[in-house]
């Protein structure tokens, strides 16, 4: 999940790290009430979620009401990179002497997080050869490491320790919320040596929303995820092409990873529930067939409350119905899971007695089919 500039900047505040003045609106009427509030002159910031916001016309300064009056909505209709506002970021403007550049983000390949800063900020970072680049482990950043970098990016007096406190803050909020990255381009240098953030980005890993509810707020819900609320499941998309399905958070979540980890590509995360009834495991199969990109089906269910021959009627329902024509590959312990075993003999569901054994057939199965 990609944050907005002023979610991020909220997430910035609330762990001490300072950011402009500013507030948000989506549409002219209150876009009038927080300029009155605000005060000019500040800037009109477009809320997309994609760069290259500057370079399209969707961030100008707005120096008094006349000028507001004209670009709001210009800025607010304004499309960059064929994504429209969803909401609009008024923002004092800030005197500074200096810009820098700083990012954490998730290294997977050698399991840590990489920080990297620059002395040239508002620019991609891809094209400036003066960047400092460190590895940090997966915890906090030791201040040893923070003193180095702010040295080798030319800073000094009170803004060395300013940029260890911003650094440390920062890679704290990377953690606590399993972010897989978090830029800060640029961080204005003030006059009197102080750090403030003045743009922000941030991405959130997928897989762990469901550790995060107090995330939630900044979802975009589909209207599918919408339905299966409705509905009394938890369902949330995302960009693979095998839906996972189980009971229980912990074990769909479970499920999640180690698919991730096995080369396969999650297309969603959905949870029947302790309380899941026949129709309601036929509802959320409803909600995956409408999903395009699904190509397989991944099912580890351990049966309690919910027992196996619940969910094995629902497939077998959706197959007779010609609901669902898609490979389904599951694992299914507890409850009348022998019951459901006879039940779905010679359908298109695969049952293995290990979910990494579900998992390894659905990777291999999906890539061949998919």
């Amino acid at each position: 999940m990609r944050l907005l500039e002023y979610q991020a900047k909220q997430l910035f505040s609330e762990f001490g790290i300072k950011v402009p003045d500013g507030l948000t609106s989506k549409d002219i009427e209150q876009g009038r009430k927080d300029a009155e509030k605000l005060g000019f002159p500040f800037v009109i910031k477009s809320q997309v979620p994609v760069g290259g916001r500057g370079k399209a016309g969707a961030i100008q300064k707005c120096q008094n009401l006349d000028e507001f009056e004209l670009k709001y909505p210009q800025i607010l209709e304004r499309v960059v990179k064929g994504e429209k506002a969803r909401a609009i970021l008024l923002e004092k403007i800030m005197d500074y002497r200096k810009e820098l550049y700083l990012s954490l983000f998730l290294n997977r390949g050698k399991r840590c997080y990489t920080l990297i800063s620059s002395s040239q900020g508002g620019v991609e970072i891809e094209s400036v050869k003066n960047q400092v680049i460190r590895e940090i482990g997966m915890g906090d950043v030791e201040r040893e490491v923070c003193e180095e970098v702010a040295k080798e990016i030319g800073l000094g007096g009170n803004s060395i320790t300013e940029f260890v406190d911003l650094v440390q803050k920062l890679s704290k909020l990377t953690i606590e919320k399993e972010a897989e990255l978090v830029e800060i381009n640029p961080v204005a240098v003030l006059d009197d040596g102080s750090l403030l953030a003045l743009d922000g980005k941030m991405i959130i890993d997928d897989n762990s929303m469901f550790r995060h509810d107090e995330l939630k707020k900044f979802l975009e819900i589909s209207e599918l995820e919408q339905k299966a609320e409705k509905s009394g499941f938890s369902l949330v998309e995302l960009d693979g092409n095998i839906a996972v399905v189980g009971n229980g958070a912990g074990l769909v979540m479970s499920t999640l990873d180690m698919l991730s980890d096995n080369g396969g590509k999650p297309a969603c995360f959905l949870d029947v529930g302790g309380g899941a009834t026949t129709e309601s495991v036929y509802e959320a199969l409803t909600l995956i067939s409408k999903m395009k990109k699904v190509k397989g089906i991944l099912v580890n269910l351990y049966g309690g409350i919910v027992k196996t021959t619940t969910v094995a009627s629902a497939f077998l329902q959706a197959y007779e119905n010609k609901l669902i024509d898609l490979p389904v590959f599951a694992r299914m312990l507890g409850s009348e899971s022998e019951k459901s075993k006879e039940m779905l003999k010679g359908s298109k569901t695969k049952l293995f007695d290990s979910v990494e054994e579900a998992i390894n057939a659905a990777v291999i199965g999906v890539s061949k089919h998919g």
